[in-house]
């Protein structure tokens, strides 16, 4: 990895269930990542956005050689030629991360995102990153408004947290800012452990936070500086102006909903 030059590495994570994962299954892929969307597989398409975008520098794809090598000539030249960076991914999605990260100088900032934000463009990248960038924080996730969200695509159907000050959706937009911001990682795996006991998350996050979210009380400024002091890392938010940010490929439902969407941006396009 060349030294940092002042912008964001990138880091793609490629990692999905398999070739039983509906989406890829229904598209006759091997891998979720190699799915087409508008006729070009999504990890392209991530790939484009973050090659188009002037704040990113290196790309770093991490993914399973065995299912997402050898089935698209594009994306083998990509690797082939150092173009793209290739990360072998771990067993769980915090893992990979960390494996990820671990290719990246401490000092240069990165952004991490998922191969299947299939309508990710460069100036949701520029958006995100520059205001990440601002904020002072160590580590700070994308999100949007979920009225915003939900009024843009009501026939999709996204996972939304319900705060004190309203609900949000996530993007898939993570930046990695300080060698500080590592400690994210290790926290997201210490839950990923937990996520199958529910009292030993309570006991992670803290009664009385977890109180505050069940009465709706815990607003979103208080449970980033609850993860703050959990993490010893600055954690922040900003907010994407497009709801576009807000959808991923997660279910054949959603590919459909991001086909409409392209298509719709594409006759809109037309004279």
């Amino acid at each position: 990895m060349s030294c940092f030059s002042g912008k964001f590495a990138a880091i793609v994570l490629a990692g999905d269930r398999g070739p039983d994962d509906p989406v890829a299954s229904a598209s006759g892929v091997g891998c979720k990542a190699l799915v087409p969307v508008a006729g070009r597989p999504m990890v392209l398409r991530v790939l484009d956005a973050l090659d188009a975008s002037p704040i990113i520098g290196p790309r770093i794809l991490c993914g399973c050689s065995s299912r997402l090598l050898g089935s698209s000539a594009e994306l083998d030249g990509l690797v082939a030629d150092g173009r793209v960076s290739w990360v072998e991914n771990e067993s769980s999605p915090s893992l990979s991360a960390r494996a990820a990260l671990a290719s990246v100088p401490a000092d240069q900032p990165a952004l991490v995102t998922t191969a299947d934000h299939a309508l990710l463009t460069p100036p949701m990248v520029d958006h995100f990153c520059g205001r990440a960038a601002e904020s002072g924080c160590d580590v700070v996730a994308g999100l949007a408004r979920a009225d915003m969200v939900m009024a843009a695509f009501p026939e999709g159907r996204r996972t939304i947290t319900r705060l004190a000050d309203g609900g949000y959706c996530g993007c898939n937009l993570f930046a990695f800012l300080t060698p500080r911001a590592r400690n994210a990682a290790i926290f997201w795996r210490r839950v990923e452990e937990q996520r199958k006991h529910p009292l030993k998350i309570v006991r992670t996050l803290g009664l009385l936070s977890v109180l505050r979210y069940l009465c709706g009380r815990l607003t979103l400024e208080q449970g980033l500086d609850r993860f703050s002091a959990l993490m010893d890392a600055r954690a922040g938010a900003v907010w994407m102006p497009d709801a576009e940010a807000a959808v991923d490929v997660d279910k054949l439902e959603d590919l459909r909903l991001v086909e409409s969407i392209l298509a719709r941006q594409a006759q809109r396009k037309q004279p």
